[in-house]
């Protein structure tokens, strides 16, 4: 499993609520959400992280 970095994000108020609501629809943490829709964009663009064996 890869290794989680914590850091901070600031964003628009507005936007947050907008994904917390769609996190809550989703059934997913706010967090988890934002990982979803970074990793759903990274996979688009064909950036996505190769997946490492350990």
């Amino acid at each position: 499993m890869a290794k989680k970095k914590a850091f901070a994000l600031r964003m628009n108020e507005d936007m947050l609520h907008a994904i917390e609501k769609w996190a809550a629809d989703e059934f997913r943490s706010t967090n988890g959400q934002i990982e979803w829709m970074l990793m759903k964009s990274l996979k688009a663009q064909k950036r996505a992280p190769k997946s490492r064996e350990d």
